[in-house]
């Protein structure tokens, strides 16, 4: 693929500024689009089965938007609209994300990939998949447990043949998930909760991935091929085949090594505004891809929750600690009772301080904590101010 030579050269400073913008971080929330404008501007929220402070897709719109009801997150993701129609759906993107309601047609190319493939990993018995879409459509929407079962044993890799064939009829969007209740996805036919005017697999891949491009780009700001790639796993080759055609302009960012590409009204204005001081979920998409976030913030973190205790650094799940448009420390947070607990504080220095008690405390009230205990900060020194600015 050749690319066009770049008509603008932004500093890294102001690539930066972008990012934290087109993500949610710079400059005033739209209050008034809530949660549902939050999932709408970022196309992709992950989900994790993980859950410290809370699950990771209640702490995205919490980290943009501030001390938002749990409850009312649920229900913005979850709850139909006054038609009956759903705001969201559960797919694979980046990984296991709700999405838009309106971006159903675009995964159609990665329907029919699921479709084309073979069928691999799990042996399917000989009309299972056709009693569930048979049982879906008289008892719908239905939790796996409610199907029939989800595991066979109580090996929890081994799934029975009914969580095999719904989730193969997911993948494949005969079935949908629009709900999650008690973590559980919540299965019914897509032909009953997609609205009929997007329940259609008629735009080609060319269309669906120039859609996904532009739409990554608009959620990035400023991004390289693999940046971009990331955002819904989409394959680089898939990339160069409708980048040029995607809205995206070519810009050369100062000390990047790789070409990038801009949404082009991310460039009309120079992001300013208020910063947002937060905690982050390490499944925030402003930092769920590594090379970038080292690369933009000069900060490199690692999800140690599946490292072996002895060997993890910072904490099970060290959270990301952004102030001032700057990656400034890390917090791996626990609850106990009515106590947030901090078991591992890790600073970028003493300026970090007051910005890591800030978002300490305004997080263990958005918990409902009454207190926050600190149990070990990495710099012994910082330990003394930190507790001072805890207390106030």
């Amino acid at each position: 693929m050749t690319t066009p030579r770049p008509s603008t050269e932004l500093t890294a400073d102001e690539a930066r500024r972008i990012a934290l913008r087109a993500q949610g971080f710079l400059g005033t929330p739209d209050r008034r689009a809530g949660v549902r404008g939050v999932l709408r501007h970022l196309g992709a929220v992950q989900l994790d089965t993980i859950s410290v402070l809370a699950r990771s897709h209640e702490l995205i719109p919490y980290a943009r938007l501030g001390a938002v009801g749990r409850k009312a997150v649920e229900q913005a993701y979850w709850n139909t609209g006054a038609d009956g129609a759903p705001h969201a759906f559960e797919y694979w993107s980046h990984a296991a994300c709700i999405l838009p309601v309106e971006e159903w047609p675009h995964f159609a190319f990665r329907r029919r990939a699921y479709r084309a493939r073979p069928h691999w990993h799990h042996d399917l018995p000989d009309g299972t998949y056709d009693q569930v879409v048979k049982q879906l459509r008289a008892e719908g929407p239905l939790t796996a447990t409610e199907l029939g079962g989800a595991k066979r044993t109580s090996e929890w890799w081994d799934w029975s043949g009914t969580k095999v064939a719904v989730e193969r009829a997911l993948m494949y969007g005969e079935v949908v998930c629009v709900e999650r209740r008690g973590w559980k996805r919540v299965y019914d036919l897509a032909e009953r909760a997609i609205p009929a005017a997007l329940l259609h697999d008629e735009l080609d891949d060319a269309e669906c991935l120039r859609r996904l491009v532009r739409l990554a780009g608009q959620s990035l700001g400023v991004g390289t091929r693999a940046d971009i790639a990331d955002y819904h796993r989409l394959k680089a080759e898939q990339v160069d085949a409708v980048i040029a055609d995607s809205g995206l302009v070519p810009v050369q960012v100062e000390g990047w090594s790789k070409p990038a590409w801009a949404d082009p009204a991310a460039l009309e204005t120079t992001p300013r505004g208020r910063h947002r001081t937060t905690l982050l979920s390490p499944f925030d998409s402003l930092v769920w891809d590594r090379a970038r976030t080292e690369r933009i913030f000069g900060f490199t973190h690692r999800l140690e929750a599946y490292v072996p205790k002895p060997k993890r650094i910072h904490g099970y799940f060290a959270m990301p600690v952004l102030a001032g448009g700057r990656l400034v420390g890390r917090v791996d947070p626990a609850r106990e009772g009515g106590t947030l607990v901090a078991r591992q504080v890790s600073l970028d220095g003493p300026k970090a301080v007051p910005a890591v008690a800030q978002a300490l405390l305004e997080a263990a009230n958005w918990v409902d904590c009454t207190d926050v205990r600190v149990e070990r900060v990495d710099a012994p020194a910082l330990r003394e101010p930190l507790a001072k600015a805890l207390a106030g």
